[in-house]
């Protein structure tokens, strides 16, 4: 550490935080409200600016948008309780404001897509032309095969050609299978640029917003996952990089990387587990570990303010017709073991490794 850990002094919630409020997707955070609220905790809590803290403590709260963190999402992340994200919603926003004068910046990463990606079944049809379902896997040689193939009708997104459209999707399901990290997978529709359930649970905004107006700090938003051609679960990098043809699909985010790396103390957060959190944890280690082998001491994950992704199948009650939870958990495993930290939000500062009541 560049300072010495010292546990932070835990506040009250706000008076106007209900939990009730972290399942609604009506909810709306009130940006003119929270300032003035903001403006008077500030003066009650005696609330110093963050750029005025020791340290520099982020938080990094993955894809906790309405799409993922709400029932009536199109992908929503409920994990095998049924309640995952919701909860880990109320989480997320309560540790925010408990810990209102700890923190220094809060990154939020938006998954955002368009109507026309390789993860969506809308890019795909079978040898006969029809449209292919959600929730299965895409194999390299059934794309070889043509059992499947991208729609003809999309070869604009293959610079107008067709072929070169073809021979990209067989090069990048080939590439996931080669790093054997996935297989590409079908995806309903979900955080669709400009829909409702783009943006953030109201919940999460409106801690977001009210930790930003309370400590004049910085709350910054990554986008990721715009491009048609590459799925992007890391808010640092896409799957693949490269194009069949030798040039580059898409580049590393590597200011990202870098801020979120240069933190005295790195806190994560985040839907889902079993795959965007899970994705950019990796790459975050991944590049920890090469600058400094005690970097990852520096990395905390708030195993209870994130869920695996686990589809209840509404044909058989209780079972699911995708569930990653095992996946989730064998990750979290690794990240220990490399030397990051499994805390829970709720447990006080004081007791997580590292600090000293």
């Amino acid at each position: 550490m560049r300072h010495p850990v010292v546990p932070p002094r835990e506040l009250p919630l706000p008076p106007f935080y209900d939990a009730a409020r972290a399942g609604s997707w009506e909810h709306r955070a009130d940006a003119a409200a929270l300032r003035l609220a903001a403006d008077a905790w500030r003066r009650e809590q005696a609330l110093a600016p963050a750029a005025l803290s020791g340290m520099n403590v982020q938080l990094l709260v993955v894809d906790a948008q309405r799409d993922f963190c709400l029932p009536a999402g199109t992908l929503y992340v409920g994990g095998r309780s049924g309640r995952g994200a919701v909860e880990d919603s109320d989480r997320i926003a309560r540790f925010i404001y408990r810990h209102l004068g700890w923190l220094t910046e809060i990154t939020c990463t938006l998954d955002t897509h368009h109507p026309f990606q390789i993860f969506f079944p809308s890019f795909w049809v079978d040898a006969a032309g029809q449209p292919l379902a959600p929730h299965r896997e895409i194999l390299a040689a059934e794309v070889e095969s043509g059992a499947v193939r991208p729609d003809p009708d999309l070869a604009w997104l293959g610079e107008g050609d067709q072929n070169w459209l073809a021979r990209q999707a067989l090069h990048y399901c080939r590439e996931l299978e080669r790093q054997g990290k996935y297989r590409l997978y079908l995806w309903p529709p979900h955080c669709l640029a400009g829909s409702a359930g783009h943006g953030l649970n109201g919940v999460i905004e409106e801690a977001r917003l009210f930790f930003s107006f309370a400590r004049r700090a910085p709350v910054p938003l990554a986008v990721k996952g715009e491009h048609p051609l590459v799925e992007h679960y890391s808010a640092l990098a896409p799957e693949v990089c490269s194009r069949h043809d030798g040039g580059e699909l898409l580049a590393p985010d590597t200011a990202l990387r870098d801020r979120l790396l240069a933190a005295d103390l790195l806190l994560v957060a985040g839907e889902a587990s079993s795959h965007c959190v899970r994705a950019t944890v990796e790459d975050l280690l991944a590049e920890a570990v090469r600058r400094d082998p005690a970097a990852p001491g520096r990395i905390y994950l708030l195993e209870d303010c994130m869920s695996a992704v686990a589809v209840p199948d509404p044909g058989r009650p209780g079972a699911f017709v995708a569930d990653f939870t095992a996946e989730a958990e064998a990750a979290l495993a690794r990240f220990a073991a490399a030397g990051a930290h499994r805390v829970r939000s709720t447990d006080p500062v004081a007791s997580w490794p590292g600090f000293a009541g």
